[in-house]
């Protein structure tokens, strides 16, 4: 990153979305390296297990946030998720179309409380980790969604139309998976501190078999770097 860049940001506050995985913990670096003051926002949204809570913790305490901020929400209560429905598997092959692991509207939903904490901090800016190369298909992750999103940020809120321009940034969207690794390690980021796996132990251990494993392994693969993912065996 260049010292130019490095100082887009500097001391503006940011929120920063972060789910204890690998590609929120990069976004997470690459804000603070452009000088924001980095406010993380986790959820704790009904899904399958709290490892990556912990792990979002453990990351944001990590990167020098300067608050870390869990919103319970219950998107349980409507499942119609892999993620969110104990009664529906988690598949350990590729899939054809938008697989199981969607979560209905979960990112027009996180974005919008990331907004609304936005707005309170006197934030101009939330970084997202959506990506659009390596991703498991999900509708919520294109850069058309995000654009559509931005533009209705600055017509619902007061700063918007007040003029102070709210932007949704997604530093990963064009990257590989490789290309994100890469990027983190030269931030200094410890993926060991991260947890990807959709159907993780409460240690944090890695099933190694659902997609979200066999892109980040694939990725450190890519990456020409030592994957330091625990796997259950």
């Amino acid at each position: 990153m260049s010292p130019a860049a490095e100082q887009v940001g500097k001391g503006r506050r940011a929120v920063i979305l972060v789910s204890g995985g690998l590609d929120s913990t990069t976004v997470l670096a690459m804000a603070r390296a452009q000088g924001y003051q980095c406010f993380t926002l986790s959820f704790d949204y009904g899904q399958r297990h709290r490892a990556e809570l912990l792990a979002a913790a453990r990351a944001s305490a990590a990167l020098g946030d300067v608050e870390h901020k869990v919103v319970t929400l219950n998107l349980d209560s409507i499942g119609g998720s892999a993620l969110t429905d104990m009664a529906i598997a988690v598949p350990e092959e590729e899939t054809a179309g938008i697989p199981i692991t969607y979560v209905p509207a979960r990112n027009t939903v996180f974005l919008s409380i990331a907004l609304g904490w936005a707005e309170v901090l006197g934030a101009n800016d939330i970084f997202i980790g959506v990506n659009a190369v390596d991703y498991s298909g999900y509708p919520d992750c294109r850069p058309e969604y995000i654009a559509a999103f931005e533009t209705m940020a600055n017509l619902a809120t007061r700063a918007g139309i007040e003029g102070q321009k709210l932007t949704i940034h997604t530093p990963l969207m064009d990257l590989s998976k490789g290309d994100i690794i890469r990027a983190g390690t030269a931030l200094g980021v410890d993926y060991a501190l991260t947890v990807s796996c959709y159907q993780a132990t409460g240690q944090g251990l890695a099933c190694g078999k659902c997609d979200s494993c066999r892109l980040r392994r694939e990725g450190f693969s890519q990456a020409g770097i030592a994957d330091p993912t625990r796997y259950r065996s």
